[in-house]
């Protein structure tokens, strides 16, 4: 799944060999994975990290040790510092987001700072320096959301999906990559409930609920799969599966007792990441979904490789038919490192 280059017949439009990269807000556990394939699979001439935290920058040079990659101490609300830091680059992978679904709602100016004007920074200090690629990372929560959050996402989205039309003559394209939850990244359910599992106990906020979920490794490939693949104005969904909250519950504490607590505020019951109003706009790949731009003011790729979706067309985690059961569960995270916890005797705390 989301290998280097797709089988199926799909044009790679643009190489990452040889050209300079930056990214921006990528100090976390998926920086780190993106940051390692990229010096380890690819050939790039430069990476730059750009983000405000110099704590996660000086940690993350501890652990790699290329003279490729570069630290840039920043925010994308800072347009000038930005420019500055987009000298030469070619392509711009942009993370850098506020995420927290309660910060957002109690904070509302601030993801608005940082979500949309940041993008609007992002946007055209790429197209003032040239950038010839540049991907933006989006959410489940940006299709029909209701929360600020998404709310700011989808702006973004928009926001990105229509700087294509200010390009002009330059080589410079936007895309957006959307998908679900990362297994096992910081502040998802996975290790909320590996740590609650040892109270015999897992709050469960509706046993009706669905996810999708995606890996670090999957992410990362996805996301540059979609740099190679891009013509301009699309938006990436991929093909990944989804599980119940109660089978991943079960997955991870087999024996504890579960209470049911209630879907949070600003939480939906399932996720959506190619809307029904979006279908007749959809083409489906072997590997993923894309979602083309409504009003293609610029030179459109038509993705005739791909498949129209049929009219009514939802990609939503309760009808998904990839799902996952608990083993299925349990396999996905042993994949990701949580092999030895898993072993039942040692489990046996719940």
């Amino acid at each position: 799944m989301f290998a280097r280059l797709l089988a199926g017949g799909v044009e790679v439009v643009f190489k990452i060999d040889g050209s300079s990269i930056l990214v921006t807000g990528w100090t976390g556990s998926f920086g780190r994975a993106f940051i390692k394939t990229v010096l380890t699979e690819y050939n790039p001439s430069r990476v730059v990290v750009f983000s405000r935290d110099e704590l996660k920058q000086y940690e993350m040079q501890q652990l790699f040790r290329d003279d490729r990659l570069r630290f840039f101490i920043g925010d994308v609300r800072d347009k000038e510092r930005l420019s500055r830091a987009l000298r030469n680059i070619d392509i711009v992978v942009h993370a850098a987001a506020l995420k927290q679904v309660p910060a957002a709602e109690y904070n509302p100016t601030e993801p608005i700072k940082t979500n949309i004007l940041g993008a609007m920074n992002v946007i055209e200090a790429c197209l003032d320096r040239g950038v010839k690629r540049i991907i933006a990372l989006s959410t489940d929560k940006a299709a029909g959301p209701i929360n600020l959050y998404g709310a700011t996402k989808l702006v973004s989205d928009k926001l990105f999906v229509a700087a294509n039309s200010y390009s002009g003559a330059q080589d410079t394209r936007f895309a957006v990559v959307r998908y679900g939850n990362v297994v096992g990244s910081r502040g998802s359910v996975v290790p909320f409930f590996w740590k609650m599992r040892e109270t015999g106990r897992l709050p469960i906020t509706d046993p009706r609920m669905t996810r999708f979920w995606i890996t670090l490794e999957q992410g990362v490939r996805f996301v540059l799969q979609s740099i190679e693949l891009m013509h301009g104005g699309e938006i990436f969904v991929p093909k990944i599966p989804s599980t119940t909250i109660l089978d991943l519950a079960r997955a991870i504490g087999p024996d504890c007792e579960l209470d049911i607590v209630g879907i949070r505020p600003g939480e939906k019951l399932h996720e959506v990441m190619v809307p029904e109003d979006d279908a007749r706009l959809t083409v489906e790949l072997d590997d993923f979904y894309v979602i083309r731009p409504q009003f293609p003011w610029w030179k459109d790729g038509n993705w005739s490789s791909g498949r129209p979706v049929p009219e009514g067309f939802r990609y939503s985690s309760d009808t998904n038919p990839w799902r996952l059961g608990v083993e299925e569960i349990r396999a996905l995270l042993r994949e990701i490192g949580y092999a030895v916890e898993m072993d039942p005797v040692r489990a046996s705390v719940c």
